[in-house]
């Protein structure tokens, strides 16, 4: 039997909804339908939007303040180096790092196998990681891929063992 398609979806708000899941892959689906439910419906939305009387800029900027805020907070917290990079590039890949990291520990560690020990290492890894690029390239990346995706960046920054490549 198919993965269901449309999924009804109870919103935070109170409000439910039909959601056509059918562009994302089958295994993807479930999750999606769940994060959906701590949003509001769309109605809702831009109905709290409208109240704010606030443009799309400036409800974008406020979102982007906050994001900021938080990803500064939690990078004194865990002792994440400053990123290298533009300053618009700093301060989006400052909100990518915090996300991905955050996003990885909950599904490594707390969702899945992985140590306390074992996050430290790949913690150490996060803070070697310094360009700011780096952080906005794997921005979409899984969560669970993160160790992955440091081992590789590691390899990249060591020498080649043929010289001529």
């Amino acid at each position: 039997m198919p993965v269901k398609k449309i999924w009804p979806i109870d919103h935070a708000c109170g409000h439910t909804t039909q959601a056509d899941l059918s562009d994302r892959a089958a295994d993807r689906r479930a999750g999606y339908a769940r994060w959906l439910t701590s949003r509001d419906c769309s109605e809702c939305w831009r109905a709290s939007r409208g109240q704010d009387s606030e443009s799309t800029a400036e409800w974008l900027a406020n979102k982007r303040a906050e994001e900021a805020a938080e990803a500064e907070k939690w990078a004194e917290q865990y002792r994440m180096p400053p990123l290298d990079g533009s300053e618009r590039a700093v301060g989006w890949a400052a909100r990518c790092r915090h996300q991905l990291v955050s996003a990885a520990y909950s599904a490594l560690v707390l969702e899945g196998e992985t140590d306390e020990g074992e996050w430290e290492a790949i913690e150490e890894g996060v803070r070697l990681l310094t360009r700011a690029g780096w952080w906005i390239d794997n921005r979409d990346s899984e969560p669970a891929d993160l160790p992955e995706l440091l081992e590789a960046a590691g390899e990249a920054d060591r020498p080649s063992e043929n010289p001529h490549f």
